[in-house]
């Protein structure tokens, strides 16, 4: 089951990497000096959600205006790459510094039955302060998988009770207006995608 999680998540990320290849380079601000290369600016929609955040508490895309969001759908129960990805992603917040304040990682879980709030919040916090848990149930979950075009399953029991959801890696960005910018993997260091936020960081909060 590993092998074919593996096998799925790189197959739909190296076609999402083929596609936003071919628009790189698309940015209304051809001054800015992406590291990414993967500029999606135009050709993925707003950001647009109403999940459950750690709280319990009912939150929109528009309570996480004026921040830059960094957009991951993962599952607290992933044995590899959601946890890695969550440290990486810690890394690159390190690396701003302060600016960290200007950015919000928001994950987004695909095991609704298994990621209650509570559950959520604590694995999140336990990466970074500036991560919020989000979930919902199922149909909504979908909703906004599909909207991204980001691919998750539900794989077979383990036998205990227990089972891997396959899903895609991507990491989407936007700006602190909700729109889409950038996309990025976890295959991106830490230092490209902290350049990037930097700029667009910048870019929404200019120094006065």
């Amino acid at each position: 089951m590993l092998r074919f999680s593996h096998r799925l998540r790189f197959g739909v990320l190296l076609l999402l990497g083929v596609a936003m290849l071919a628009l790189a380079g698309c940015s209304s601000h051809p001054d800015l000096d992406w590291n990414l290369n993967t500029s999606v600016e135009g050709h993925f929609p707003d950001l647009q959600f109403s999940l459950t955040d750690g709280n319990g508490k009912t939150v929109t895309a528009e309570d996480y205006r004026g921040k830059v969001a960094i957009l991951y759908f993962g599952y607290t129960h992933c044995p590899d790459v959601c946890p890695l990805t969550m440290t990486h992603l810690h890394m690159v917040m390190q690396k701003l510094g302060p600016l960290a304040d200007d950015a919000r990682i928001l994950f987004v879980s695909v095991d609704p039955a298994r990621d209650t709030p509570k559950v959520l919040h604590q694995y999140v916090k336990a990466f970074d302060s500036h991560a919020v848990g989000l979930t919902g149930s199922e149909q909504q979950l979908r909703t906004l998988a599909k909207r991204y075009r980001v691919a998750f399953s539900k794989g077979a029991s383990n036998g205990h009770g227990g089972y891997e959801v396959n899903h895609s890696s991507a990491i989407y960005i936007f700006d602190d207006q909700g729109h889409a910018r950038l996309l990025a993997t976890p295959t991106d260091t830490p230092d490209e995608m902290a350049h990037d936020l930097r700029q667009l960081i910048s870019l929404e909060h200019p120094a006065s």
